[in-house]
């Protein structure tokens, strides 16, 4: 038995029920909590490590100031088991690796559930292999774990026939963790691997270690990169500008920023970046057949 914020779960069909407890339904979770939202949250998942670790996310926040204190809690209810958590579903969402959602889908056939609108967390899942599958209209969705402070991106693609209502209830629950974009399912593998969080970590952690090559302390080092990437882009949201004007801003002919951009060109920079996205396309290509 999971202890703390999940509890037993009744049937009221008013929930968003997880299939899977792993990161990225952890990430969702918090971001809704942030972001005090207060529908019922289900998820079923056989690990209970998972299911500890999600409890841990719900605990109550009290947030606001002087005397407007609003207590903020995102229940998260633990399934007993599959059939009961479908039961109680108004969306669920499908939140397991790519190898695994063949096999979690053809659970829910065994136990004869049904749902009205089926997401996919599944990267590289196409919608045909998901269509007709529970019963319900299916959207593949790509969120990011940044949702998790409310300042995430999700990508949505919704197969045809999705009512009005429900793609409306879709992309309403997305869009309480961070910002949403709907794009073809033919662009849905390049946008996955182009919007990973993970390009802004591994290129911090790139830039930090250069800069200690270079001859900086470590806690400089990771300040002056994080600085460089994060200001950046921020201003360039900001600003209006266009990419081509804030190069021509930042880089002075024959200065310091010139000669460094110019080496990175020479060095592949640009090649090796399309290699990278070319390697993950192909591997939600490879996800799509497995």
């Amino acid at each position: 038995m999971v202890e703390g914020p999940l509890t037993k779960m009744p049937s009221r069909g008013n929930a968003v029920v997880f299939l899977g407890g792993g990161r990225i339904a952890g990430a969702l979770v918090a971001g809704l909590r942030l972001a005090g939202d207060e529908r019922r949250i289900v998820v079923y998942d056989r690990n209970p490590e998972k299911m500890r670790a999600l409890a841990r996310e719900s605990r109550v926040q009290v947030r606001g100031r002087g005397r407007v204190r609003v207590r903020v809690e995102v229940r998260v209810e633990a399934a007993r088991d599959l059939k009961s958590a479908l039961d109680a579903a108004e969306i669920v969402i499908v939140a397991v690796r790519p190898g695994s959602v063949a096999g979690m889908l053809d659970e829910v056939a065994a136990c004869g559930a049904t749902a009205r609108v089926g997401v996919s967390l599944a990267a590289g899942i196409p919608l045909g292999r998901l269509r007709g599958r529970l019963g319900a209209r299916w959207v593949r969705a790509m969120p990011s774990p940044v949702c998790r402070v409310g300042r995430g991106l999700t990508a949505l693609c919704f197969e045809r026939g999705f009512g009005r209502s429900d793609r409306t209830r879709v992309r309403e629950l997305f869009a309480r963790v961070g910002a949403v974009v709907e794009i073809p399912e033919r662009q849905f593998d390049a946008f996955t691997a182009t919007y990973s969080s993970s390009h802004g970590y591994h290129a911090l952690a790139t830039l930090a270690k250069a800069a200690q090559d270079a001859g900086l302390d470590r806690a400089a080092a990771l300040t002056a990169a994080a600085h460089a990437l994060g200001d950046a882009i921020s201003y360039w949201r900001d600003s209006g500008l266009g990419l081509a004007e804030l190069l021509h801003e930042a880089i002075t002919p024959g200065g310091i920023a010139a000669a460094t951009m110019s080496a990175m060109d020479e060095a592949g920079y640009a090649r090796v970046v399309a290699k990278g996205l070319k390697a993950g396309v192909a591997q939600a290509r490879r996800n799509a057949h497995r």
